[in-house]
C-alpha cells in the first residue's frame, strides 16, 4: 500500500525555498524587500533604486544610480534579428506571446550564456532590464503593423519607457506615477512565476530560459492578465451604477471576478492597492474626469460587503494605465517588465545555492493486474 504524503493543493502554505530577497509580512501588512518595507520605499524611492537593491543588496548611492541608468541605457537597443522575428508573428499574436518570443530569442546573442556565475547572470539582468522594455514596445508596434520607435536616451529609464509605449513623452506626473507603478510591481516573494523561474533555474537552465517561462506564467489571468481583464470590465460597464450592477449579476452567477482577493492578502487590502488609488485620485484631478475612480470605489464597496474580498494591485494599476493612455494589451507586458529586476534576483540566488525542484504526487489511479 502506498504511504500518502501531505498534500497541499496548490503548494498553499509550503515553504518552498529561502531567500533573503522579498518576504510578505501578512501579521504588519508589510512587503519586505531587501530589508526594507517597498511601500514605504515607492514613497521616497523610484525604480532605479529598487533595481539597485535587488540586484546589489543595498540601496544606491546617487552616482551607483547614474552608473546604473547609464548602464541600462547602454543596452536599450535590441538587434534586429529580434525585430525582424516579429514581423513573422501573425497579427493575433497576444504581446506576452510577442515578449515572450524575444526573450527567448535574445539568449542567442549571449556568447556566454553558459557561464552561470553571480557576475555573469548580474550582466545579465541588467541587459535584461534594458532590453525588455524595447521588446514590449516594438513587438506590440511590429505586430500592429506599426513601424518600430527608437528609445530616447536622454529620457530617464521610466520615462523613455512610457515615451515607448505611448510615443509621446510624459508629463513630470505621469513618469512619476507610472514609476510608483514600476516600483510596486518589481517583486513579490514567491507567486507564480517566480515559482516558475525557480523551477527552472533549479535545473541550471539559463536566465532567458528562466525569464521565458515566467513570462508563460504570468500571461494567465489569475496571475498577471488580470488587470486587463479589470479595465475591459470597467470599459463595458461604463457608469457607476454599470459596474454595480455588473458585479452583482457576476456574483449572482458565481464568477469569478478579476482584482479581487490574493492567495496571501486574505483579510486585508492589498498596500500595493492602497499606492495606485491614490495615484489614480492625482490623474482624476489632473484630467478633470473621476469616473473610473467613483466606479473603482462602488466596486471596492461592494465586493467587501458581498464577499469580504479586498482589491489587489491590478485592480487599481488597470485604470492608471488606462488614463495614462497605455493601450490595454500591454497592462501585463508592463507588469511583466517592472517584475524583471525581481526575477533576475530570484535566479541568481536559486544559482548561486541551488538544489534542483523535484515534488512528489499522491497517486490516485488505479493498479492493474500484471500483465503475465
Amino acid at each position: 500500500m502506498e504511504t500518502k504524503i501531505n498534500y497541499f493543493p496548490g503548494l498553499e502554505g509550503v515553504v518552498a525555498s529561502e531567500t533573503d530577497i522579498s518576504f510578505l509580512d501578512t501579521d504588519e501588512s508589510k512587503i519586505i524587500i531587501r530589508g526594507y518595507d517597498l511601500i514605504e520605499l515607492s514613497q521616497s524611492k523610484e525604480y532605479l533604486d529598487i533595481v539597485y537593491l535587488l540586484l546589489e543588496n543595498k540601496l544606491p548611492l546617487d552616482s551607483e544610480k547614474a552608473v546604473v541608468a547609464n548602464i541600462l541605457k547602454s543596452e536599450y537597443e535590441i538587434p534586429e534579428g529580434i525585430l525582424d522575428i516579429f514581423k513573422l508573428l501573425p497579427k493575433e499574436t497576444h504581446p506576452m506571446d510577442g515578449l515572450r518570443t524575444g526573450i527567448s530569442a535574445i539568449a542567442g546573442f549571449d556568447a556566454e550564456i553558459d557561464d552561470r556565475s553571480i557576475s555573469s547572470n548580474k550582466k545579465r539582468a541588467y541587459r535584461l532590464l534594458g532590453k525588455v522594455p524595447n521588446i514590449v514596445a516594438n513587438s506590440y508596434r511590429i505586430i500592429n503593423g506599426q513601424e518600430p520607435i527608437q528609445p530616447l536616451h536622454e529620457l530617464s529609464y521610466s520615462a523613455n519607457f512610457f515615451y515607448m509605449l505611448t510615443g509621446r513623452r510624459p508629463s513630470p506626473l505621469e513618469e512619476k506615477i507610472f514609476d510608483l507603478s514600476l516600483v510596486l510591481y518589481s517583486e513579490h516573494e514567491m507567486p507564480n512565476s517566480t515559482f516558475t523561474a525557480r523551477v527552472i533555474a533549479s535545473t541550471q537552465s539559463d536566465l532567458y530560459g528562466a525569464l521565458t517561462g515566467a513570462v508563460a506564467s504570468l500571461k494567465g489571468n489569475l496571475h498577471g492578465g488580470a488587470n486587463e481583464a479589470v479595465m475591459h470590465m470597467l470599459n463595458e460597464a461604463k457608469s457607476v451604477s454599470g459596474f454595480v450592477e455588473m458585479l452583482q449579476k457576476k456574483l449572482y452567477n458565481k464568477e469569478k471576478i478579476m482584482g479581487f482577493g490574493h492567495r496571501v492578502y486574505m483579510k486585508k487590502m492589498d498596500p500595493r492597492a492602497l499606492m495606485l488609488k491614490e495615484a489614480l485620485k492625482q490623474l482624476s484631478d489632473l484630467k478633470g474626469d473621476d469616473l473610473l475612480l467613483q466606479m473603482c470605489d462602488a466596486g471596492e464597496k461592494v465586493m467587501e460587503r458581498e464577499k469580504g474580498l479586498y482589491p489587489n494591485l491590478d485592480y487599481y494599476a488597470a485604470p492608471v494605465y488606462w488614463m495614462l493612455g497605455i493601450d490595454i494589451p500591454l497592462y501585463t507586458p508592463i507588469f511583466f517588465s517592472s517584475r524583471t529586476v525581481g526575477l533576475c534576483a530570484h535566479v541568481i540566488e536559486q544559482h548561486a545555492n541551488n538544489r534542483l525542484y523535484r515534488p512528489r504526487v499522491n497517486y490516485t489511479g488505479g493498479r492493474h493486474a500484471s500483465l503475465s
